[in-house]
């Protein structure tokens, strides 16, 4: 089965919603930042303050191309991993790429207060947040499916994701084997 890599900015809920998909479908699940955590032995916020957002993509960028599995996992990735092109296309190499997208209010409601993350340290966070939208625009869009999910509760995110999988594998046999689907 090919992996299926949530992208989309920080609080649309790549993490959550990867947990229940990877739950509903029995295969692991893979958060990029907490792995890129655990090989650095910082927090992500730390990694910025100390070595700064150009050492962290080269990180991510390293581990999106060397240290994700090819298949039969469920991998969210950071808001900013679709910020390199070369990243886009390895994770659309080895799996279906899903954009999660939500508004600005709602993002804001979901990180609330949320001190930990570096890119949102500013005086106007929606202001910020938006401003961040706008340059990543292009980048989300090249995902293969996108799902708004500012109205829907993870579970329910997780079970679009799975009937675009199964109508994927409908469409194309050869992705029914892929993704370990049988025809109807």
């Amino acid at each position: 089965m090919k992996n299926i890599v949530l992208v989309g900015f920080m609080g649309t809920g790549k993490t959550t919603t990867g947990m229940v998909l990877a739950e509903k479908l029995n295969l692991p699940f893979i958060d990029l930042d907490r792995k890129i955590e655990t090989e650095c032995g910082m927090t992500v916020a730390d990694i910025f303050k100390k070595h700064g957002e150009a050492f962290f993509r080269q990180i991510e960028k390293s581990m999106i191309r060397e240290g994700l599995p090819s298949g039969d996992t469920i991998i969210a990735t950071g808001g900013g991993a679709v910020l390199f092109a070369e990243n886009i296309s390895n994770l659309k190499r080895h799996g279906t790429v899903i954009c999660l997208q939500a508004s600005v209010d709602v993002i804001i409601k979901r990180i609330g207060h949320c001190t930990d993350r570096p890119l949102l340290n500013a005086p106007d966070r929606a202001e910020r947040i938006a401003k961040l939208l706008q340059e990543r625009a292009a980048r989300y869009q090249m995902a293969d499916y996108s799902i708004d999910t500012s109205a829907l509760a993870p579970a329910e995110v997780a079970e679009t994701i799975i009937a675009l999988v199964q109508e994927e594998a409908a469409r194309f046999p050869m992705a029914g084997a892929v993704y370990g689907y049988s025809q109807p």
